[in-house]
């Protein structure tokens, strides 16, 4: 007797439906499998070295191969101890080497740890108030036709506050106060998290005064920080109008047909993020807290809170700014991811200079100051505190394996061999071709030294020099080193503002990276254009 065609062909799409289908690992693996990846490279990359100058500087042409000063046994040790190294290891500026049984400054990632688990107790309890809530459905019903405009304006502030002095890693206290307000707007996750990561980062990449990339860069070049700016400037206009019209085109289109998302809309929101759902337009069926929340007015308590929130981030962005840097135009070589300060400025009177340390306690005071405004107990207040802090445990896992990475080739020393490769790249070419290939060479190095001033610190001893033998001026290989840093920046694995913040939105990185990856191409064909014009007519 003949099966009957229709079962058997029901039989194997149901088999079908029961295969496992395939999923992108989350943010933690994906750092956990980048980190081993990277070790396993080391094994196979020589370790070198350049010799020194007085500043600690590489030494064009003084490149030499050296014995691994580690065994295969140190080496897995290195492997293991690279998370815990990502914390808070320390470089001995002797050695060169990170550890943490050291004498030496810190290395490790615990302070950009310490300051997004601050955030999130402070999203815990003053979500606990409503007030967001409430503050955030009001405008979103007033805001419901332009959208656009709130996209717009976000990531032009962002980009403007990156291409000027180097506003990223700040962003990741955002997330809190956009996510809920895009998701009552209609958007997904992947909009508010595009609007953060791209506009900041984009203003990296086309830094013109940032005193931490373009200073440092000049200070190591011999030249000062305002030369090449109106080039500069232009790109920011261009890159940033680029950005902009990007993800507009995607919150567009997704909002109008919620079924082309990239992550979809659900009811799931970031660690640590109260939900606010979404009204009708954003394809989900049941909106009652949100149209209850837009029915109610705020009350006084809740106006506190509001108040307390806009004073702790507004006081968080001017407390970092390098207001004398910035105005004074000039600086000098120095790392301020390690020492925290701009060389050669003497910062104006009022000046906080504040950094992650300052930036922690800051929310972490804000949220006892919301707990008391709103009347809660001391042991609701610790509470929320502690359930606010630990739903930023998987955020801080991704930051610490990223700082594991950069521990991995510090340690076996094969940044100098890479640098050396780099140098070898570029060595001959002509003004235009050398322009696009200072670009090019630096995008991968930028994935291995995700801070700006370090990458600066390393690469523009070796660049300078050999852009005077291709006749190509140093503000112009300054702006070609920084668009190649910053466009591996928009989808570094190791750079925290990217792989911190997807983490926090609770979006893949595996989506992510389907979303950017037609902006990155026109942005690398943009600027290598410009670069390769620029250079020519010289």
């Amino acid at each position: 007797m003949c099966a009957n065609p229709s079962s058997t062909a029901g039989t194997s799409t149901e088999g079908k439906s029961l295969r496992p289908r395939f999923q992108f690992p989350g943010a933690v693996t994906t750092l956990a499998i980048v980190m081993v990846l990277v070790w396993v490279a080391a094994l196979f990359i020589p370790s070198g070295r350049y010799s020194q100058d007085a500043d600690g500087s590489p030494i064009p042409g003084t490149f030499e191969q050296i014995a691994s000063p580690l065994s295969f046994g140190e080496r897995v040790e290195q492997l293991i101890l690279a998370p815990v190294n990502g914390i808070y290891g320390l470089l001995s500026p002797a050695a060169g080497v990170v550890d943490t049984e050291i004498i030496g400054r810190l290395f490790g990632q615990i302070g950009i740890i310490v300051f997004i688990m601050s955030i999130g107790a402070f999203i815990s309890i003053s979500f606990a108030t409503q007030s967001l809530e409430v503050a955030v459905a009001a405008l979103a019903n007033r805001l419901r036709n332009q959208g656009w405009l709130l996209i717009t304006t976000v990531m032009v502030l962002f980009s403007l506050l990156a291409t000027t002095m180097g506003f990223s890693v700040e962003t990741l206290g955002f997330y809190a106060l956009f996510i809920p307000l895009m998701t009552a707007l209609g958007y997904d996750r992947l909009v508010t998290a595009a609007m953060i990561i791209v506009g900041s980062v984009v203003g990296i990449m086309a830094a013109t005064v940032n005193p931490f990339s373009i200073g440092v860069a000049a200070g190591e070049a011999g030249v000062g920080i305002g030369e090449g700016i109106l080039l500069r400037a232009g790109l920011w206009v261009l890159l940033t109008a680029m950005a902009v019209a990007w993800v507009l085109r995607y919150a567009a289109r997704t909002r109008a047909d919620p079924s082309r998302s990239l992550v979809g809309f659900d009811a799931t929101t970031p660690e640590g993020i109260a939900s606010t759902d979404a009204d009708d337009s954003a394809g989900q069926p049941d909106q009652p807290s949100a149209n209850n929340a837009a029915d109610r007015t705020l009350t006084g308590t809740q106006k506190w809170v509001l108040a307390i929130t806009v004073l702790a981030f507004g006081l968080m962005i001017f407390s970092v700014i390098p207001w004398a840097s910035i105005f004074g135009s000039t600086t000098g070589p120095a790392n301020y991811a390690v020492t925290h300060e701009v060389a050669g400025v003497e910062p104006f009177w009022f000046e906080l200079d504040w950094w992650f340390p300052q930036l922690a306690m800051l929310f972490l005071i804000a949220s006892v100051l919301v707990g008391l405004v709103a009347r809660m107990g001391e042991q609701e207040i610790v509470r929320l505190i502690k359930a606010g802090a630990a739903d930023m445990m998987g955020p801080a896992m991704v930051i610490l394996l990223a700082g594991g990475v950069s521990v991995i080739m510090t340690n076996t020393q094969t940044l100098g061999t890479i640098l050396h490769a780099m140098e070898q790249l570029i060595t001959g070419a002509s003004a235009g071709t050398f322009a696009v290939a200072t670009l090019v060479v630096n995008v991968p190095l930028a994935f291995l030294i995700p801070s700006s001033s370090g990458h600066a610190a390393l690469a523009m001893p070796l660049l300078t020099p050999l852009a005077d033998f291709a006749g190509v001026g140093r503000p112009l290989t300054i702006t070609a080193w920084i668009l190649g840093h910053g466009l591996a920046l928009l989808v570094s694995p190791t750079n925290v503002v990217v792989i911190g913040g997807l983490a926090i939105a609770q979006v893949g990185y595996d989506k992510y990276l389907r979303f950017i990856w037609p902006l990155l191409l026109a942005l690398f064909v943009v600027s290598a254009t410009v670069l390769f014009i620029a250079a020519s007519i010289a």
